[in-house]
């Protein structure tokens, strides 16, 4: 069964830090682009970041995140982090993960409209002012 499992979410205050896993299983990891988005309520859902688990490791970053935000992954545990530094009241959502199978990710796979093969259950982040 696959499964993506975030956590790390929380609540902090604004300018602080927190960092997000998503720990996946049933798949075999390689070769997959891993992003991360994030849903506000009555808002659209939000690409933040998307890292490839192959070998280039090519990442990509919504604007809004560029320089405070940072992706990375460990292959061997399966796990992909969202590291979140200077955190702003604006940045308070529900956090997934989702996968697919890319042998390239390209930067697209943030586009809100991408179809990803699997989702996690998401994590909540709240940032107060």
């Amino acid at each position: 069964e696959v499964q993506l499992v975030e956590s790390g979410g929380g609540l902090v205050q604004a300018g602080g830090s927190l960092r997000l896993s998503c720990v996946a299983s049933g798949f075999t990891f390689g070769d997959y682009a891993i992003a991360w988005f994030r849903q506000a309520p009555g808002k659209e859902r939000e690409g933040v970041s998307v890292i490839s688990t192959g070998v280039d490791g090519t990442v990509y970053y919504a604007d809004s995140v560029r320089g405070r935000f940072t992706i990375s992954s460990d292959n061997a545990k399966k796990t992909v982090y969202l590291q979140m530094n200077n955190l702003k009241p604006e940045d308070t959502a529900v956090y997934y993960c989702a996968a697919e199978r890319a042998f390239l990710v390209v930067r697209s796979h943030l586009s809100s409209k991408y179809e990803y093969d699997y989702w996690g259950q998401g994590t909540q982040v709240t940032v107060s002012s």
